[in-house]
């Protein structure tokens, strides 16, 4: 990996607030290694969980902005956890596993984003944290996005907010219209949020900044009664023919 210098990362960030991350995956040495690279990134890393259960109680105790999650842990694993968590902080769960159907789980349960490893830098990692937390973005991986969409052309609910979790017994509820139709821009850019893309490469696509991407997706999501972009992705699918590859 290509040494980062903190001084790179935390430029034009002093007069942000500090933001407070809990780290829970079962493995130390990508734990320390997740740390490292956070703390790098200017973020404060206020505790360290080694499967769900302990994540859940270090964030009742610690109360952090934001746990940054991993699936596959003994005991209790990332997904089951990650409805409890929601409830306390936000989530934004990182695995190397990216099946539709893990993908679709952790939406359901209240992740805010999911990202895959090996398909994002360090500061696209730190851009997702923060963005999540400050709720501009619900960051998907290129490869976490496909899953969604190929969930979702499977009839799964893969980000449905009437889903609120993986055990929960009632049968998916069908996707209403949306209040009000996307402009020409937006439904570009919604167009390749479903195709998984992120802030950074959708900017580039459009050729327009960075910033003009959180606004139209912002109005996306306002228009589209969804916070999260799970959620945008299935009301899309459900409103525009499926029309999303």
């Amino acid at each position: 990996m290509t040494e980062t210098h903190p001084a790179t990362l935390t430029a034009g960030t002093a007069a942000e607030p500090p933001v407070r991350v809990l780290v829970a995956d079962d493995n130390p040495i990508v734990r320390a290694g997740l740390v490292s690279l956070l703390e790098a990134g200017g973020l404060t890393v206020v505790g360290e969980a080694v499967d769900g259960a302990h994540a859940i109680e270090q964030a009742r105790l610690l109360r952090p902005d934001l746990v940054l999650l991993d699936v596959r842990m003994p005991g209790t694993d990332g997904v089951t956890a990650a409805g409890p968590l929601s409830a306390l902080t936000k989530v934004l769960m990182l695995s190397y596993d990216d099946a539709p159907e893990v993908v679709g789980a952790a939406i359901r349960a209240g992740a805010s984003g999911y990202l895959v490893h090996g398909s994002f830098d360090v500061m696209r990692l730190v851009e997702a944290v923060r963005d999540t937390v400050a709720g501009v973005d619900c960051p998907l991986s290129p490869a976490a996005g496909r899953a969604v969409v190929a969930a979702l052309h499977r009839g799964a609910p893969a980000g449905s907010e009437a889903v609120p979790g993986p055990h929960h017994p009632s049968a998916p509820q069908p996707v209403p219209a949306p209040p009000c139709p996307l402009s020409r821009r937006e439904s570009e850019v919604m167009h390749l949020i479903a195709r998984g893309l992120s802030n950074g490469e959708i900017a580039r696509s459009l050729v327009i900044s960075e910033y003009t991407v959180k606004n139209h997706i912002n109005r996306i999501f306002a228009k589209l009664g969804v916070r999260t972009r799970g959620a945008a992705i299935a009301r899309w699918l459900g409103t525009a023919g499926g029309d999303a590859q």
